[in-house]
């Protein structure tokens, strides 16, 4: 408007008669522009705004952030919510330009994914307010450094919290393995209904009250498992913004809480040149507590990884046999061939599970279309590459180690099942 007023008093020179006219026009702006701040300014709180966080946020998942505002002025206004997100996102475009009506309240609400643990500090959460005239914009600044840590996945700890009770979730098509055999672990002798399996009938029950009777097991509890997670610098290639050692952080809260649900013990530790974040493993009320705050903490580093440690340890201070879950990484053979004696030194006395992850990214250049001898090449070596993960997970299948390659995203799913699938043969 200002720029078309001043083109109006270019043209008054060549047109004498629209001086007066553009002077009127300048007044009645400045007029309106007086009347805008007036409404504006004249109430002292003309709005309220809250920023509303979780607890915590939940590394690798979406986490819903709200803004409420409630509008004290008399007529619709039009507010720009420019918020100051922490640093860790990078986010310098953030803007949400919405309309309130007269005394009005709303909520607005945006999410947020972090890929690192740790604390996040929010900055102002700035409101632009504009009366209908447009004029101009008041500034409003609430939320005032904000913290909010971020944990592991405790969103997916609740999505996969079912899975404890794994018999029914068949028809969600979330469980994946099938139960082979039965624990040894008598329950009770009852009598027969459909779909009880018929090679646990009991015959002397069923000739003592004439009627079908069969055995009831259950599976053994009080079992120790420990999860533990190769921090070095092997579990750092990252993939879709989180860490391998995220990755496993997350699906070992997850775990944790599936085995305390199915009345086994939980613990955990991580190691790299040392072996450190220690849990032992219990069943105790406060023990996902203690997870979780032990996942938290856990630092990384990019030291290479001391298997020979890790075994000494898990000699001295696990004496009880115990199914260990090992989070690590293997791009080689040459790779496992160096940890392989303390692999199979961990494995004569307790059950060994190796978790490994698969290189998605060389899915991409298998699936492409080849036009040059260089994509050739890269092609065939991205293949050799894959086929070396089936050949570490069969050399580890030959000493009795059990396996599981997996994509990281698929990694809180398979290793659930790994351990339902060692729970229903029974052969921890």
């Amino acid at each position: 408007m200002l720029l078309g007023i001043i083109g109006l008093f270019i043209c008054a020179f060549i047109f004498p008669n629209l001086y007066n006219a553009v002077w009127f026009i300048l007044l009645v702006l400045l007029t309106f522009l007086g009347l805008d701040i007036l409404i504006l300014y004249f109430t002292k709180t003309g709005i309220e705004a809250e920023r509303i966080t979780p607890e915590k946020l939940s590394n690798g998942d979406l986490n819903p952030i709200n803004v409420q505002i409630k509008n004290h002025y008399t007529f619709p206004i039009l507010v720009k919510i420019i918020d100051e997100i922490p640093f860790q996102f990078q986010v310098r475009d953030f803007k949400i330009v919405k309309k309130i009506q007269a005394s009005d309240q709303k909520e607005f609400g945006y999410d947020l994914r972090p890929t690192e643990r740790g604390e996040y500090h929010f900055g102002y959460l700035n409101i632009y307010v504009s009366s209908p005239l447009r004029l101009i914009s008041r500034r409003f600044s609430f939320a005032k450094d904000q913290m909010v840590p971020a944990y592991p996945s405790y969103i997916q700890l609740r999505k996969y919290d079912l899975l404890a009770f794994s018999n029914n979730l068949f028809q969600y098509g979330i469980k994946k393995i099938r139960r082979i055999g039965h624990t040894m672990e008598f329950e009770q002798i009852k009598e027969y209904v459909q779909g009880d399996d018929l090679r646990t009938l009991n015959w002397k029950a069923t000739a003592k009250k004439n009627a079908l009777m069969v055995n009831q097991f259950q599976d053994e509890k009080s079992q120790s498992v420990y999860m533990a997670i190769d921090k070095g610098r092997v579990m750092q290639m990252p993939f879709n913004g989180l860490s391998l050692l995220d990755y496993a952080i997350n699906s070992t809260l997850v775990l944790s809480n599936v085995i305390l649900k199915k009345q086994d013990k939980a613990g955990l530790f991580s190691f790299s040149k040392k072996v450190e974040n220690r849990v032992f493993a219990e069943r105790r009320g406060s023990q996902m507590q203690k997870i979780l705050e032990t996942l938290y903490n856990v630092k990384t580093d990019f030291f290479e990884s001391d298997y020979s440690r890790l075994y000494v340890d898990i000699k001295k201070n696990i004496n009880q046999r115990s199914l260990i879950i090992l989070y690590t990484n293997f791009e080689t053979m040459d790779g496992l061939n160096r940890q392989l004696p303390y692999l199979k030194g961990i494995a004569k006395s307790h059950l060994l599970v190796v978790v490994f992850f698969q290189n998605t990214e060389l899915n991409a250049i298998i699936n492409k279309k080849t036009d040059t001898i260089q994509e050739v090449y890269d092609k065939v070596i991205a293949e050799k590459f894959m086929f070396e993960k089936r050949l570490i997970a069969n050399e580890l299948k030959k000493y009795g180690i059990h396996s599981v390659l997996t994509q990281p995203e698929n990694l809180t799913l398979d290793a659930i099942n790994k351990y339902l699938e060692i729970k229903s043969r029974g052969i921890l």
